[in-house]
């Protein structure tokens, strides 16, 4: 799935580095725990998150994650959207729960990572 395409499911906006028309997600991945982003392969997956700060960015980059997701409503600043385009992260954010976010991802065709 195209990240332009995961935007319109959940009624996101794309923010930080400019979208890679080419890069096809495949699976997703939802937590808060930054320490359960480093335990596992990321290859296209797009992580959902409600963790709006500088060390979401450190940690998906340190992930070779291409593609976030954050939840709730949560605004990234300045600085988080920086780290973004200087790891080449698009960001997406969108008002609708983790929950919610999951479940659409999940009925539109998205793998769970494990």
């Amino acid at each position: 799935m195209k990240v332009k395409e995961i935007a319109k499911l959940v009624d996101g906006e794309i923010v930080g580095a400019p979208v890679d028309e080419t890069y096809e997600v495949k699976k997703a991945f939802a937590s808060d725990l930054m320490s359960d982003v480093l335990r596992f392969h990321m290859d296209d997956t797009v992580l959902i998150t409600g963790l709006c700060n500088n060390q979401t960015m450190r940690t998906s980059e340190m992930a070779d994650l291409r593609v976030v997701l954050i939840g709730r409503d949560k605004q990234p600043d300045e600085d988080m959207l920086e780290l973004a385009e200087d790891a080449d992260i698009t960001i997406i954010k969108s008002k609708y729960s983790i929950f919610k976010l999951s479940g659409i991802l999940y009925a539109a065709g998205l793998e769970p990572l494990y």
